[in-house]
């Protein structure tokens, strides 16, 4: 008896999911991912880390600034496809989740001179950071304030540089023009505030919860 033939929604999510597990991770990776997972902590996919590693090589970024810590695992992704001496400033209000991620960076053998982390709110923090002065600039912090965060970016980043802001498909909402709850109004607010500035050349992929990478040209 022959398979049932495969619906186009099926098959679209086993493609999804193929490219997701595309590059494997390093086993610090894995290791900091467990850790989010024994916290009870969200973390990125598999596949935006792999994302998030080779945009940093691409751009040979030496100067990177993170908001949202959580267990390391972006962090450790960042790193990973930063030049040898590149330094990760790395946000985020809950000390806990900076301390895994501080064991996290220290098991995989990152210098602690490459690894900057502040406990703080982003909206606190980010001001104070230098303009221009960044390679790229990771977001994966609170849904409400990424308009702020677009704003931010812009100012931080060099000529050349990358945004690059996570969730912005908010759990498939952003998609359904009937969903107006805060979340999603605020994600699609986020995009717009991208496409609509001139300095920016945008990308989004569906990899997690859905990435945008824009470059500042």
């Amino acid at each position: 008896m022959n398979a049932a033939p495969r619906t186009k929604a099926s098959a679209r999510a086993a493609s999804l999911t193929y490219a997701e597990s595309f590059v494997p991770e390093t086993a610090h990776t894995a290791a900091a991912r467990l850790a989010a997972r024994q916290a009870d902590v969200a973390t990125v996919s598999q596949g935006v880390a792999s994302a998030l590693a080779f945009l940093a090589d691409a751009i040979k970024a030496k100067a990177i600034v993170e908001v949202g810590t959580g267990t390391g695992v972006s962090g450790l992704s960042l790193l990973e496809g930063m030049v040898a001496d590149g330094i990760l400033t790395t946000i985020d209000v809950e000390n806990g989740m900076q301390l895994a991620a501080r064991k996290a960076f220290a098991d995989a053998g990152i210098p602690t001179r490459r690894a900057r982390l502040i406990t703080g709110a982003a909206l606190a923090v980010l001001p104070k950071l230098s303009d221009g002065a960044y390679d790229l600039v990771f977001v994966d912090g609170d849904p409400l304030e990424y308009v702020e965060y677009v704003a931010q970016g812009l100012r931080l980043l060099r000529h050349g540089g990358v945004l690059v802001l996570h969730h912005v498909l908010w759990s498939d909402t952003v998609a359904d023009p009937m969903d107006e709850s805060d979340e999603t109004l605020i994600m699609r607010e986020a995009l717009d505030a991208i496409s609509e500035t001139e300095e920016f050349r945008p990308l989004l992929l569906p990899l997690g919860d859905g990435l945008v990478a824009a470059i500042k040209a």
